[in-house]
């Protein structure tokens, strides 16, 4: 599972993000012959002929820099890969996820200068808070091992001590502090539709990520995570200019979904889906890694980064 790629040039090093250098010495570690063409390895598992070593690549968000960079490495070594997108950035509407990364990494002088400014907008005594969850932080250290603490209980306090308006006010009010046109940073951050239209040409798979990309989709009712697949099934379906039936695959946004998700995605014809991470979770009623067919774990570049080093 691929996110975040650098240059050097257009797009800044970032937290967790690698260089076209670190890709190649990835896909050499992984073996390159382990490595299938997406749509290979969907019908290998679909057939239950899928080696233990085999693996597809995969990458989530629609982010221009997998088209700079690591679409070039992947055409020159013949991989077909999964792209997996959100589709409210071909309205010029993205999550502002990227954006409040993109803020974060390029205009403090580290990740934890901008941690300590956001809590001092936020102004609360969170102590308490983090002692309430601190089982929750171990677990999910457990979980998501490539994340810090403080990376954790940044997230902790996006999600579930704000709400997602709260979380925003604090975060434009910062950027509009710094003096940043994050509008004029979307082309730069986004796929734009003809890039959608590459990857197919290619040959590359791209599949479902929802519309607007929710951090936490598993706490939206059985009508909006519908809405959600729908409009980013259409959205898919109406630039690439295919059958709906033809798009059988996704990932799940920051690995949340539950049974009314997996319900809806049978419902659309959906036959591939990708979690987040190579763990069983037991909340989720999962009795092994690969619960389903919409249930494939994948291991974060970041795992496999460590493991080379």
């Amino acid at each position: 599972m691929f996110h975040h790629f650098h240059d050097y040039g257009i797009h800044t090093k970032s937290q967790g993000s690698i260089d076209k250098d670190d890709f190649y010495k990835m896909i050499n570690f992984i073996g390159k012959n382990n490595i299938l063409d997406a749509e290979i390895f969907f019908e290998k598992l679909k057939n239950k002929k899928l080696k233990e070593t085999e693996v597809c690549i995969t990458f989530d968000d629609a982010l221009r820099c997998q088209i700079d960079i690591a679409l070039p490495v992947l055409e020159e070594l013949k991989i077909k890969s999964f792209f997996f997108v959100y589709t409210s950035v071909f309205e010029q509407k993205p999550d502002n996820l990227e954006i409040f990364r993109y803020f974060r990494v390029n205009y403090f002088k580290d990740i934890n200068e901008f941690y300590k400014s956001f809590y001092k907008v936020l102004d609360k005594d969170l102590k308490k808070f983090f002692d309430e969850n601190n089982d929750k932080i171990n677990s999910t250290k457990d979980k998501f091992p490539f994340y810090s603490i403080e990376d954790i209980k940044f997230r902790l306090i996006r999600d579930n001590f704000l709400n997602k308006t709260k979380y925003e006010e604090i975060m434009f009010l910062m950027i509009k502090e710094k003096n940043l046109n994050f509008k004029e940073t979307y082309k730069k951050l986004f796929f734009q539709k003809d890039d959608l239209k590459k990857l197919d040409n290619l040959g590359h798979l791209v599949g479902l990520h929802s519309h607007n990309h929710p951090t936490l989709l598993e706490k939206l009712n059985y009508d909006e995570q519908k809405h959600e697949y729908e409009k980013c099934l259409s959205s898919i379906s109406n630039i690439l200019d295919k059958p709906k039936n033809e798009l059988k695959y996704m990932s799940h946004p920051c690995g949340s979904y539950n049974n009314d998700t997996l319900e809806i995605l049978k419902e659309l014809g959906v036959e591939l889906g990708f979690k987040q991470i190579m763990t069983i979770e037991t909340e989720k009623g999962m009795k092994k890694l690969n619960n389903s067919f919409l249930e494939i774990a994948r291991q974060d570049h970041a795992q496999i980064y460590k493991s080379m080093n």
